[in-house]
């Protein structure tokens, strides 16, 4: 398999060739700032305690006539403890296929679940749910290829597939050519002038996990446990197994549709993984879920609450125990202008079971966060 540092190049060498072939347009240049103070660290990775930048973007796109897109997002982070820089998305998309499919190819964002798709940035909290950071890593992305196609149907439905090297999900013992894979559709509507709404199934595919094989630093025989210890930059999936299924559900109201001045968001996701190593039965899977509501009751103002669980099978040797943290947050924000948003977060944890101090590191934080925005931005996700 081509080195990692390559393999995110290979869409940029294909520029050339579309330069001869497409009118080549200006390009957009962003940035995004995600700064933060956070009064402590809590379980399950997040955010450092004390002063720090989060999920800062710099972005380039290019489109290439009506032939394709090209995207590349590097990401800065920093705390008290560490500074880390990673390429996030560097991909060509098709523009101009027939029959509403879309082709994408390089690095990019995973289509798993209702948030994996959207940057950070664009979330309604400070921190992704206790699922997506034990499950994914926060925001899963990875180097493959992607076909979407939006079908000719009344209502919206959209069904996508994936095929990843599986480098950016974990370190696994096995190292197929294709290291996972995934299927995702979301289907969507109105339900009158003030109300819509779109659910969604997903499935990953974790071919590294076959035949046994473990995820390095995941299994428990020697009590390290990654619920306390990993915050900051870790992007891999904390506990993994070789099947991850997810489903969600979104309902918006706005009064006739105009949310520019009161919006009402109600979502939820469910995730369970399975297939966890060699000695796992039936009964042994990891699962957990949250259920989030966000209302905008000005203009510039909006108020959430988020409440979601993680149950855990903790292995150890040829059996598991069992794990399970509970998290409570919510949030106030202000938007003072379109690009900036000024978030007043507090999040409270509480560990329902333990095993060998998993959750040692479960508490309460408050968080202050600062995002402000420069240049094009892509349009925000329903």
């Amino acid at each position: 398999m081509v080195s990692s540092p390559v393999r995110w190049l290979l869409p940029l060498t294909l520029l050339t060739s579309l330069q001869a072939q497409a009118e080549l347009q200006t390009p957009e240049i962003s940035l995004t700032i995600d700064a933060y103070h956070k009064s402590d660290n809590t379980a399950l990775g997040g955010r450092l305690e004390g002063w720090g930048l989060s999920h800062t973007e710099l972005g380039v796109r290019q489109q290439f006539g009506n032939v394709a897109t090209g995207k590349f997002t590097a990401v800065a982070e920093a705390n008290e403890e560490e500074t880390d820089f990673s390429i996030e998305e560097a991909y060509l998309q098709s523009l101009s296929l027939p029959a509403g499919l879309t082709l994408r190819g390089g690095r990019f964002l995973s289509d798993l679940g209702y948030l994996n798709g959207q940057h950070p940035h664009a979330d309604s909290f400070s921190e992704r749910p206790l699922l997506y950071r034990a499950f994914l890593g926060g925001h899963y992305y990875d180097d493959g290829l992607g076909l979407s196609m939006v079908m000719p149907t009344d209502l919206y439905w959209r069904i996508s597939a994936e095929a990843f090297d599986g480098g950016e999900l974990g370190e696994f013992e096995g190292n197929p050519t294709v290291g996972t894979w995934a299927l995702s559709t979301s289907l969507g509507g109105d339900l009158s002038e003030s109300q819509s709404w779109q659910a969604g199934v997903s499935y990953l595919r974790n071919r590294m996990l076959e035949s046994g094989a473990e995820a390095h630093g995941h299994h428990h025989d020697h009590h390290d446990h990654g619920a306390d210890g990993h915050h900051g930059h870790s992007h891999g999936a904390e506990y993994a197994g070789e099947h991850l299924y997810m489903a969600d559900l979104v309902w918006k109201w706005a009064p006739r549709g105009n949310n520019r001045n009161q919006q009402l968001t109600l979502s939820a996701e469910y995730a369970r993984v399975t297939d966890l190593n060699e000695y796992a039965g039936s009964d042994d899977y990891h699962e957990g879920w949250y259920g989030s509501a966000v209302y905008r009751f000005a203009p510039r103002w909006s108020a959430g609450v988020r409440h979601g669980r993680v149950d855990l099978k903790l292995g150890h040797g040829d059996h598991f125990h069992d794990g399970a943290l509970k998290e409570t947050t919510a949030m106030l924000a202000w938007n003072p202008t379109h690009t900036q948003t000024l978030r007043l977060q507090y999040t409270h944890q509480d560990v329902v079971e333990d095993w060998h101090d998993t959750f040692a590191g479960a508490d309460n934080a408050v968080t202050l966060q600062y995002i402000i925005s420069f240049g094009a931005h892509d349009a925000h996700a329903f």
